[in-house]
C-alpha cells in the first residue's frame, strides 16, 4: 500500500510539473505576462501529491537510525568496535616465515 502511495505521488507531482509547464506556454499563446503565480489547482495539486509522496516514502523507509553515533556504540566494547574484517590480509609475506 506504501509503494502505491509513492507511486501514485510521483506520478501526481510529474503532472502538476508537466501542468505547470503547459500554463506557462499557454500564457506565451495567449501574449500575457507571468506574473510569477501558478493557478491554485496547480499549486494544490503539487502540495498534496508532495506529501503524499513524502508520506508513502517515509512509510517504505522503515525505522530510522538515531542520529547520534554514540547510540549505536552504546553497548558494545572496545574489542568489537575496533574490529574491521574487512581490512583483514591473509594473503601475506607472514606465511613464508613459517
Amino acid at each position: 500500500m506504501t509503494r502505491f502511495l509513492v507511486i501514485v505521488g510521483l506520478l501526481s507531482l510529474m503532472h502538476s510539473g508537466y501542468s505547470a509547464a503547459q500554463h506557462r506556454s499557454y500564457l506565451r499563446l495567449v501574449e500575457q505576462d507571468f506574473q510569477g503565480f501558478l493557478p491554485m489547482d496547480i499549486l494544490l495539486q503539487t502540495i498534496i501529491s508532495l506529501v503524499v509522496t513524502m508520506m508513502g516514502v517515509v512509510q517504505v523507509s522503515g525505522d530510522f537510525k538515531e542520529i547520534r553515533a554514540l547510540d549505536d556504540v552504546k553497548y558494545k566494547n572496545i574489542d568489537t568496535i575496533s574490529n574491521r574484517p574487512s581490512f583483514y590480509i591473509f594473503n601475506h609475506r607472514g606465511r613464508l616465515m613459517q
